[in-house]
């Protein structure tokens, strides 16, 4: 094993910012390496460290310089991070590689990776086109800001996670650097954020269409603006694994999608489902062709592999998720076709007489769908679906006689009409057992006010039908013979969806509404794929963290979701002393009959600091609506010890916007 030295230092910007670095190098070098980039808003000091330590170290041991990075606001760094994803940020990275590129140990070549956020921006950073970025891998992230992210789906409100997301970055803004890396300074860097915090859900919820907020940051809008290669990782536990297949098909540039059975994690980190793979070693194949120009085959392979998931009983968690891998030499494959099953009364099958099926969804249907990305706790997975679905209109298939698999986007063909101008409709794809036990397969939504556009959506004709479109997540799946195809159709899915802000009735016409499955055949081929180090052993049981708690008050119909979201950083301790603790709590709550009552609220509180010197932030976010509007509230309180030295409230009401 190569030794390995860690370095901080600090990035100069053009604006006299500078960013705070942390550099793994191998001990002696012969010669300069390439450089290797993760660029995060999480505190590479404490939130992510030792994550960071799984694989910075192992890079720089195969003979990188592996960097990672607090952006501007964040960690040690300066400034104030306002928002996702803006153009100052995708700059500051910008700059970032060209004095990566100029160090003396740097060959000037560049590489950029990073899950979730780190993923997100790695795309966008591609598509400003640094000479020095040569490739990257982007894992559990999305080319499409407003279609495919927390915010919203189908121009559904996501009620679930973009009011807890904001919350988080709500709280995370709030922390202070480290009075011992930035010295005295530190008190007016926190003063600056604490100052400055602006709830990021203002921004979100102000723009409730498509618009050039959104498609700023979104690559899908160009995607020969990427000439860098890209590898794109997923998880079929994880929501973003779709823009694995659009980046696939939309870009020119070199490419290959990897997507596993794992959770909004790493692949190779023992979170279930699994199984997990030895994720450094075939990043390096990759690194090592592109940066260094070895000869490691990873191109001469099929563009995409993926986990074709076997039929399981439906559980909040799997250590492994049985399956087995296969392969498509490029997307879309040609070798994938469309099976076209009909909607009747109830049923699923080659043909249905035409009927009309009415439905009036109540508003707690929707609390079994599960986490919005999970990662690897023990409730977070959508659990046996029979309670959505008996709240449902649902069509099932006849037991199957043959095993049937299908990759790609299922989509719902539905002639429907609703009786308010404002609707939504939410379809779920589920495999039922002898049983009756229904395992949540994939699931989408639309906001039916956006049925011709995102961009310009217009309000329901009450009565009057239309065709539409819904397409679910992108699925790998293998229907067990004897099992049952189940597609549920809904007017209301909460706190997945907001809720429209009247109850809605929809009526669905049978014989104009179809499911559209992409078929995949089997092939000699997916036998022969060489191994990913597969470690079927390396997933562990679920702790007790990420606990979701149902409360029902039967008098008044109002029934309540309470989440602990289980980030792991509970209590952290470092060897310099220093000590990192965090608590949170979403809320969703809803009262049955009454969309109007639907709020969503999280409460955080954050401690850290080392012996003599504590701070302590604490947070209270919550999302309400009317008719007419939404109405966001957010409070924050700092300590240092036990003195308060901030406290404030933000309140903002913003017009819904036909949702």
């Amino acid at each position: 094993m190569v030794s390995v030295r860690c370095i901080d230092e600090w990035i100069p910007l053009s604006d006299g910012c500078r960013l705070a670095a942390r550099i793994w190098l191998p001990e002696e070098l012969d010669e300069p390496v390439p450089a290797l980039l993760e660029y995060l808003p999480y505190r590479l000091r404490d939130w992510t460290a030792a994550r960071d330590l799984e694989r910075h170290p192992l890079y720089a041991a195969a003979g990188y310089g592996s960097v990672r990075v607090d952006m501007r606001g964040s960690g040690n760094s300066d400034g104030v991070l306002h928002d996702e994803y803006l153009p100052r940020e995708q700059e500051d990275a910008v700059e970032a590689i060209r004095w990566l590129a100029s160090r003396d140990w740097c060959s000037g070549a560049v590489g950029m990776f990073g899950i979730s956020w780190g993923g997100f921006n790695s795309l966008q950073v591609a598509a400003r086109r640094p000479p020095e970025l040569k490739a990257i891998v982007t894992v559990c992230s999305t080319d499409d800001r407003y279609g495919d992210d927390v915010h919203y789906i189908g121009g559904c409100v996501m009620g679930l996670d973009m009011p807890a997301w904001a919350a988080t970055m709500f709280a995370f803004n709030a922390r202070p650097p480290d009075p011992a890396v930035v010295g005295e300074r530190w008190r007016e860097l926190w003063l600056e954020r604490l100052e400055q915090n602006r709830p990021f859900a203002e921004h979100w919820l102000a723009h409730q269409r498509r618009d050039a907020y959104w498609r700023q940051g979104s690559v899908c809008e160009d995607f020969g603006a990427i000439e860098a290669a890209v590898y794109a990782v997923g998880g079929f536990a994880d929501p973003y694994r779709n823009a694995v297949l659009r980046l696939l098909e939309g870009l020119s540039a070199p490419r290959k999608g990897l997507i596993g059975p794992w959770p909004h994690r790493y692949p190779d980190q023992p979170y279930g489902p699994g199984p997990q793979i030895d994720f450094v070693g075939e990043t390096l194949r990759w690194w090592d062709h592109w940066l260094k120009g070895a000869n490691t085959g990873i191109m001469d392979e099929p563009m995409l592999r993926v986990w074709m998931q076997d039929s399981v009983p439906p559980r909040t968690h799997y250590r492994t998720r049985p399956g087995r891998w296969v392969a498509e030499e490029r997307w879309p494959s040609p070798r994938l076709t469309t099976r076209r099953l009909a909607l009747g009364r109830g049923t699923l099958g080659s043909g249905a007489a035409r009927a009309t099926l009415s439905h009036r969804g109540p508003q707690t249907l929707g609390l079994d769908g599960g986490r919005f990305f999970p990662i690897g706790n023990a409730s977070d997975l959508p659990p046996d679906q029979r309670v959505d679905d008996a709240l449902s209109l649902c069509f099932d298939s006849e037991p199957l006689d043959a095993p049937l698999e299908i990759l790609g986007f299922p989509e719902a063909v539905l002639r429907v009409a609703a009786d308010r101008p404002r609707a939504l409709v939410a379809v779920r794809l589920c495999d039922v057992d002898a049983t009756g036990a229904s395992t949540l397969v994939t699931r989408g939504l639309l906001n039916l006010t956006h049925r011709e556009s995102h961009a310009e959506p217009s309000p329901l004709e009450p009565g009057r039908a239309v065709t539409v479109r819904v397409r679910m997540s992108a699925v790998a799946h293998s229907f067990a013979a004897g099992r049952r195809i189940r597609l549920a159709v809904s007017s209301t899915y909460w706190p997945w969806a907001w809720p429209s802000p009247e109850p809605v009735t929809l009526s669905l016409d049978t014989g104009q509404s179809f499911l559209e499955l992409p078929v995949r055949p089997p092939s000699d081929a997916d036998s022969n794929l060489r191994p990913l180090g597969d470690r079927d052993d390396a997933a562990s049981d679920p702790g007790g963290e990420g606990q979701r708690v149902v409360r029902r008050d039967v008098a008044t119909g109002r029934v309540e979701l309470l989440v602990d979201p289980g980030y792991g950083a509970d209590a952290l301790s470092f060897a310099d002393g220093w000590q990192y603790a965090e608590h949170a709590r979403d809320e969703y709550a809803i009262v049955e009959g009454d969309p109007l009552s639907a709020e969503a609220r999280s409460f955080w509180t954050i401690s850290l600091g080392r012996e003599g010197w504590r701070v302590r932030v604490e947070t209270r976010s919550a999302l309400r609506c009317d008719a007419g509007s939404f109405a966001l509230e957010n409070e924050l309180e700092a300590f240092e010890g036990e003195e308060r030295v901030f406290s404030r409230t933000w309140a903002a009401r913003i017009p819904r916007d036909l949702v």
